[in-house]
């Protein structure tokens, strides 16, 4: 994609920042204090900055009007809008309220500069002046994936091959993010909302206000800041705030099944026992009989590769935190012809969803936690850590930051 002309008022700054060995990135929440770069096998990387005038997207998005509006997140609403060069682009414009702020909204331009790969977001520019906060992306006429998995209408565009193909091309972002990526990142919200469609339908990662920096060498961390959304979130960071890679392994096997199956993963419409697909997936798996959760409305599939997807994203939904695979194994099973994949343990069933949570959960008393939700919203008490982390998001309608950045409906 071209960058747009100087003429359009956008303001370009080229910076070399040095790396230094050894120097981890941020272990703490990551945040605009402080900017810690990670260890790379390179010296030196460059950089691009990339300021927008607040006048040239008010003209890109008609004064940010309501005609131009695609959808509102947890953080604000988002516009679509065409810069002088005739680039379409989306505006994610952060709310005065919003619980993005200055961190949240330097956090994720910093990811954003520092990844680059074909199955995440790019981040075009962004504009911070008259107290505005603006993230600017290319604009994706398909947008998010479920919008087009969960409408029965559209779902015909998803053919298997091309499941197949976004479920490998999220497993290829995600191992960037976790092992490839100058910085070693946890996503934390990876869901059928956060993953936008181009016009070939390739997958591309967003949202990464939620995002946290580890240093290379981590391999987890104890945080009482829980930010997810329910049905997606692994137990044992729900309940317990233990994140690791592992924590977007259980949230991508979660959004294997959704794309094999053509439906959300808590889908209160269906019967009980159908009601949590990852229970009742691994119920027909016990059965023999996981082929049936493939999606009715796929008039043909490969065989192999459907069993496959259903088995690996039992393996990475395990209730043992160390049973899951790591992205590299992942990406391996799903590319390889040649590979046989072990018999999956024990779903984590429980801890999941907050209505199934019990007053008595055994996670011990805390004070004043607080947890960031997919709604934006926050809740400080003293209660049990399991009850704080899931309290007060809703199930169905959880979407944050960018998550439906490109959709040409809201919800």
């Amino acid at each position: 994609m071209p960058w747009p002309s100087s003429s359009c008022g956008w303001c370009g700054r080229r910076r070399r920042r040095r790396r230094t060995r050894g120097g981890g990135a941020d272990h703490h929440e990551a945040n605009g204090g402080g900017g810690g770069g990670a260890a790379a096998s390179r010296e030196q990387e460059e950089q691009w900055s990339l300021f927008i005038e607040l006048p040239v997207l008010e003209a890109a998005t008609a004064g940010f009007s309501d005609d131009n509006l695609l959808g509102r997140g947890g953080f604000g609403p988002v516009y679509k809008g065409v810069l002088g060069n005739g680039q379409e682009i989306a505006v994610k414009k952060l709310s005065l309220e919003s619980r993005q702020g200055v961190r949240e909204f330097l956090n994720e331009v910093r990811l954003l500069l520092k990844v680059q790969h074909r199955n995440l977001v790019s981040l075009l520019g962004c504009c911070a002046s008259a107290g505005h906060k603006m993230l600017v992306y290319p604009y994706f006429p398909n947008g998010s994936l479920d919008h087009i998995l969960f409408d029965r209408r559209k779902s015909v565009q998803l053919d298997w091959p091309k499941r197949y193909q976004i479920i490998l091309g999220l497993a290829r972002g995600l191992l960037y993010l976790h092992e490839e990526s100058p910085v070693k990142i946890i996503h934390r919200d990876i869901k059928a909302s956060n993953v936008l469609l181009d016009e070939q339908l390739n997958p591309k990662i967003s949202d990464f206000g939620m995002a946290r920096l580890f240093l290379e060498d981590a391999t987890h961390v104890n945080t009482f800041r829980i930010s997810g959304t329910y049905g997606y979130m692994a137990p044992e960071y729900a309940m317990n705030g233990y994140l690791s890679t592992k924590t977007d392994v259980f949230s991508f096997g979660m959004l294997v099944l959704e794309i094999v199956s053509g439906r959300k993963n808590i889908d209160k419409h269906q019967d009980a026992e159908k009601t949590d697909l990852l229970n009742y997936t691994w119920k027909l798996s016990e059965e023999g009989r996981q082929m049936e959760i493939v999606d009715t409305a796929l008039s043909e599939w490969d065989a192999d590769e459907a069993r496959l997807c259903v088995q690996l994203g039992l393996l990475c939904c395990q209730a043992v935190v160390s049973d899951r695979p790591d992205m590299y194994s992942v990406h391996l099973m799903l590319s390889s012809d040649s590979f046989t994949l072990p018999k999956p343990g024990k779903p984590a069933i429980h801890g999941r969803v907050g209505r199934w949570m019990s007053a008595t959960t055994t996670a011990s008393s805390t004070a004043s936690t607080t947890t960031t939700a997919g709604t934006g919203t926050t809740t400080t008490t003293t209660t049990t850590r399991a009850e704080a982390a899931l309290g007060g998001i809703a199930e169905d309608d959880s979407r944050n930051s960018i998550s439906i950045s490109f959709t040409t409906e809201g919800r």
